[in-house]
């Protein structure tokens, strides 16, 4: 497994929010999926309100 940092942001009650989290995943796929399951989750979004930039190992 590899360490991925991904970025972005998201639709707040008060605008824009920037995130960046780091994640272990097997692939840049699973990561961006594994990101938006879990800010969903977290923060009652859905995957359109997300917005993610940038993805690296």
């Amino acid at each position: 497994m590899s360490q991925f940092t991904v970025t972005g942001r998201f639709q707040a009650r008060d605008g824009q929010a920037e995130f960046e989290t780091t994640v272990d995943a097997e692939n840049e796929d699973v990561a961006r999926e594994y990101v938006l399951s879990r800010l969903g989750s977290q923060h009652g979004l859905k995957r359109t309100q997300i917005e993610l930039e940038e993805v690296t190992q």
